[in-house]
């Protein structure tokens, strides 16, 4: 991926990671839960558990703000460097390490740092450097 630094405009990342910030605050402030997305979404797939709909309303939320988005702005058009195999691999392993995580980057990253949690620090440094060497092997051992 290269960055075209004459179009780069970080306002729009800016203004979404103040919403997603003000979000999970006002979240944890109403609800006393996490906003995590593996727990919320867990959470709808599991029958009987609690918070069923202000889960499924912050999913919800999730899911319209691209299309409010395409209301008001044009959305990026994004490019795969691989095919749907790979798209489908890459997303069971990351289902299956935020299960075995106890969480996801929004839990631990966005809303466990924010508590200043030690644990939510060790996961999230563990979740970056397996990016970082996913990303090193893949792009200069395989040549991909």
């Amino acid at each position: 991926m290269t960055i075209d630094w004459a179009a780069f405009t970080p306002w729009p990342a800016l203004a979404g990671g103040v919403l997603l910030g003000l979000g999970a605050g006002l979240f944890i402030m109403v609800n006393g839960r996490i906003a995590g997305i593996s727990g919320l979404l867990g959470g709808l797939l599991r029958p009987g558990d609690e918070g069923r709909g202000e889960g499924g309303l912050f999913l919800s939320g999730l899911l319209c703000a691209p299309l409010l988005w395409g209301l008001f702005g044009h959305w990026p058009q994004p490019s795969f460097q691989t095919d749907v195999p790979g798209l489908v691999l890459a997303g069971l392993l990351v289902g299956l390490g935020s299960r075995y995580g106890s969480g996801c980057t929004s839990g631990h990253g966005v809303c466990g740092l924010a508590r200043l949690s030690p644990r939510s620090l060790l996961a999230t440094l563990c979740f970056m450097a397996s990016g970082f060497l996913s990303v090193f092997v893949i792009r200069h051992l395989w040549g991909g």
